[in-house]
């Protein structure tokens, strides 16, 4: 879902560098030492699931993992998605500087909505049901709304000439809603059984 270097003019790019700012602040304040281990984890998760991309028009088709991330990490995904973005833009050229504040806002919002609509759900003896629920719910709604997030900034910036290239986006996506969904649902099942402290210190994050 990354966004291409040059596609956005400087009044977007400055309002989304200043809302990731402030994201990572907020982040990095509610970041407890503790987490950090699994804050890396996630970071590292994001990283390489979304440097196997396919560039599509103005944007790339990659797994994105965003919801699941929120879901454990709550606002500490903003700095842990800004080293992974960062280090994409300085390895790979995905992306770009001027975008980063952008596609971070895009990547991060939406895990920050799933956190707060399902980490009541996360539980250490989570039922086969509750654990379907949470991972579809993390995976459509990160994929979902970064989605959205990108078609909005592209419409609020240059209206309707991408409108073709947002709907070409859109639609190469579906298959990573299905995909993340089902990453979901397999972490969350997995640490019931293995580590399900795991899920009761995410549901308990400090928001």
């Amino acid at each position: 879902m990354h966004l291409s270097e040059g596609v956005l003019h400087t009044p977007i790019l400055l309002s989304g560098a200043v809302l990731a700012a402030v994201g990572v602040a907020v982040g990095l304040r509610r970041l407890e030492h503790e987490r950090l281990p699994l804050t890396a984890l996630f970071a590292a998760a994001f990283f390489v699931a979304s440097t196997i991309h396919i560039p599509v028009g103005i944007g790339s088709v990659h797994l994105i993992l965003n919801g699941m991330a929120g879901l454990f990490l709550g606002w500490s995904v903003f700095p842990a998605f800004l080293i992974a973005l960062l280090l994409q833009v300085l390895f790979f050229s995905f992306g770009g500087f001027a975008v980063l504040g952008v596609n971070l806002c895009i990547m991060a919002t939406p895990a920050i909505l799933v956190h707060y609509l399902f980490r009541s759900s996360l539980q250490p003896q989570m039922t086969l049901k509750a654990c379907l629920l949470t991972g579809i719910g993390a995976g459509v709604l990160g994929v979902g709304g970064a989605a959205a997030l990108a078609s909005f900034a592209l419409v609020l910036d240059s209206g309707k000439n991408y409108i073709d290239l947002i709907w070409l986006l859109l639609v190469s996506h579906l298959p990573v809603f299905i995909l993340d969904s089902l990453i979901s649902v397999g972490v969350i099942s997995l640490l019931c059984k293995m580590y399900p402290e795991a899920l009761n210190s995410s549901a308990r994050i400090s928001s």
